[in-house]
């Protein structure tokens, strides 16, 4: 399988996990570090997710995982909340970050600065607008290699 279809295929798994529970399911994703690969679930909850609540999740998941068997390499589970510095990737992410300062780092530079931090105002599916200085300042989604909260 891959990378793309791994991740599908867990999220389907985890899906009802995470709803029985009221939990968010945040990301998914499947990677390779050094010689291991990671298949790693953020989740959250109002009030913030725990440890009991990732055992949870991992167990229940584990199971899943061992009886579909579609996944052929070895890998490492784990899961944990997306913490305070997650990268805005959902929908749901940009809604909520509204009104908050978040950091931009940008794939070129504009104007020869390549990393941004200012009040997220607004969002499309192309474009997102920040404060910056009292400045407003439109970048292109596409241009953007990263945006998460700013941490203060």
């Amino acid at each position: 399988m891959k990378k793309v279809e791994i991740e599908q295929h867990c999220t389907e798994l985890v899906t009802p996990i995470i709803e029985e529970n009221s939990f968010e399911l945040v990301d998914v994703e499947y990677v390779k570090e050094g010689a291991d690969y990671y298949l790693r679930v953020y989740a959250d909850k109002e009030g913030g997710i725990n440890i009991d609540d990732c055992v949870l999740i991992s167990r229940a998941l584990e199971a899943k995982l061992d009886e579909a068997d579609k996944i052929k390499e070895a890998y490492i589970l784990e899961v944990s909340s997306p913490g305070l510095t997650r990268p805005l990737k959902k929908e749901k992410d940009f809604a909520r970050s509204i009104g908050k300062l978040v950091e931009v780092k940008l794939y070129k530079a504009i104007n020869k600065a390549k990393e941004f931090e200012g009040v997220l105002e607004a969002y499309t599916e192309d474009t997102v607008t920040l404060n910056v200085d009292d400045e407003t300042i439109v970048l292109n989604r596409s241009d953007i290699s990263m945006i998460r909260l700013a941490f203060v």
